[in-house]
């Protein structure tokens, strides 16, 4: 109801873990890579275990959608199961036949069957088990004993349980000892910080198309995050409803007030308090919808005032305001490729003219243009050039450095300190940067590929794994196609056994080649 009067595509705050919407923060990140990781370590348990409403599920799928080719996936979210019904779902989750009216012994001889075969083919098979804390002992030692199946070099099923908090309590039971022996990695998601929160919102609320002033002001976050306690699934549950408590009371923005009366009616049962405030009708149907729909259509004629600049604001390193970033990133970074030669200065390159990535290409520095958003640049820790839109009017800036809390952006040959929350409104997710090149490098190595980008690549990840460098002129073969994989699934990268420009990325920054960051530069004024 209220998308149309915030100039929406969709509802930001939907409880449905949607991955567009996921929020990569710093522990959601960590809880991805924990899951990447077990899939390529040989086999065993992975546990993540997290507050209701954490995001669990979210980064649950968002693993499943980067999970390798050579990986079969079963997932079983509703675990209430007997051991029978168990392995009943994990044959018909992996496609398994298994003889008609199979008891235990049936199924278990199905599945060893099935992964044999499929370990002579070269493929991974991964068991995902969503709210595996309704798990019963027995079924979790049956569990265990499917993973007994294994070669000298890895167990043939990686088994990964995901869970609220008493999983970890179940786990530490004496008659689970042998299955939490199993482990080999796990992670608890925890809340988000009262800056992630910041972020959080400002994140949803651009991937479903908001535009201009921030809705939720940056003054309004700290109640935010003592109302939700940082959960996101409370976050999306209190932002949801403070959307139609502003929409139902013609405002553009959220205010404390609105936020107060929010908590009150999603937060009600939570606490003995009275609640005192009016609460919002419900506007659906009838008159109240009309006269709803009505202040609304009043509200978008109504004069929007922009924000006068302080003079303060103009000094290095100043947090400047949504209005003044929109007023002059259009004016002073309209061209496209004077942003990328600017970008391009902080390799120490200096592009003539002509097209800056093919210009760029013969100094050994690659193009790579991507959309993920501020989350994505920020894993991939380096400068770039992002696209910003203000109405119909599209700029570009340099993202120079990056804290928790803000950004600072080179436009107009002026750099400014920007919060982080301001920027993402009008951030289209839209982003180009460079990469140093290995010399003689191609796109694509075949196997038995040799030349000096194959001997780049075998000596790197020689050097990160402290193992004797290949000597010159080696063949791109199946061990160093191995060392990739492992190297791509350990840094969170499609761990496909391909060397792609990410790959290259993350490459270059463990093994010290020089380039710019991002992170590092964040406040520096460098």
């Amino acid at each position: 109801m209220y998308t149309n009067f915030f100039n929406l595509k969709q509802a930001p705050f939907s409880i449905a873990p949607d991955p567009r919407y996921l929020f990569m923060s710093e522990r959601h990140r960590e809880a991805l890579a924990h899951l990447l990781y077990g899939i390529g370590s040989g086999g065993g348990f992975v546990l993540l275990t997290g507050e209701i409403g954490a995001g669990k599920t979210t980064v649950c799928r968002c693993f499943i959608e980067q999970i390798p080719d050579n990986c079969r996936l079963a997932y079983i979210f509703n675990p209430k199961l007997t051991v029978a019904e168990l392995l009943q779902s994990v044959c018909e989750e992996f496609r398994i036949a298994a003889p008609g009216g199979a008891g235990v012994k049936g199924y278990v001889d199905a599945i060893n069957a099935y992964l044999l075969a499929s370990h002579a083919e070269g493929l991974n098979n991964v068991l995902v088990i969503d709210e595996a804390q309704n798990l019963a002992p027995d079924v979790l030692e049956q569990l265990r004993l499917l993973t007994n199946l294994e070669t000298s070099e890895r167990k043939l099923l990686q088994i990964i349980l995901i869970g609220q908090p008493e999983l970890r309590t179940m786990l530490a039971r004496p008659e689970l000892e042998q299955l939490a022996q199993r482990v080999i990695a796990r992670y608890h998601l925890g809340p988000l910080s009262e800056a992630e929160t910041g972020a959080y919102i400002a994140h949803r609320m651009a991937v479903a198309g908001a535009q201009g002033a921030p809705v939720f002001p940056q003054a309004v976050v700290p109640q935010v995050h003592r109302l939700t306690g940082g959960v996101p699934r409370r976050i999306n549950l209190l932002c949801d409803r403070a959307l139609l408590g502003a929409y139902v009371e013609n405002s553009g923005q959220v205010t404390r007030t609105i936020l107060r009366k929010a908590g009150e009616e999603v937060f009600a049962g939570e606490t003995a308090a009275p609640v005192r405030a009016a609460r919002w009708p419900l506007v659906a149907g009838g008159l109240l919808a009309g006269a709803a729909l009505s202040a609304a259509a009043a509200w978008q004629v109504l004069p929007h005032k922009e924000t006068a600049v302080p003079a303060k604001a103009e000094a290095k390193g100043a947090i400047v305001p949504a209005a003044s970033v929109a007023a002059r990133v259009p004016h002073g970074q309209a061209d496209e490729a004077a942003a990328l030669r600017s970008l391009a200065s902080l390799w120490n390159a200096n592009l003539p003219a002509g097209e800056p990535c093919q210009v760029a290409f013969r100094l050994d520095l690659r193009c790579h243009t991507g959309r993920g958003g501020i989350y994505e640049l920020r894993q991939l820790d380096r400068p770039a050039v992002i696209t910003l839109r203000d109405g119909s009017a599209t700029s570009y800036a340099v993202l120079a450095g990056m804290d928790e809390r803000s950004v600072t952006l080179l436009a107009d040959g002026k750099r400014q300190r920007v919060e982080l929350a301001v920027l993402v409104p009008r951030f289209t997710g839209e982003y180009t940067t460079f990469w140093k090149m290995p010399r003689a490098f191609r796109d694509n190595l075949a196997p038995g590929d040799q030349g000096l980008d194959v001997d780049w690549l075998g000596t790197r990840l020689a050097q990160l794994n402290k193992s004797t460098a290949p000597a010159a002129n080696q063949p791109f073969d199946a061990r160093t196609r191995e060392l990739l994989r492992a190297f791509q699934s350990k840094n969170n990268l499609k761990a496909d056994g391909v060397a792609g420009p990410r790959t290259y990325m993350r490459l270059n920054q463990l093994t010290g080649i020089a380039e710019p960051r991002l992170l590092a530069a964040a406040g520096t004024g460098h």
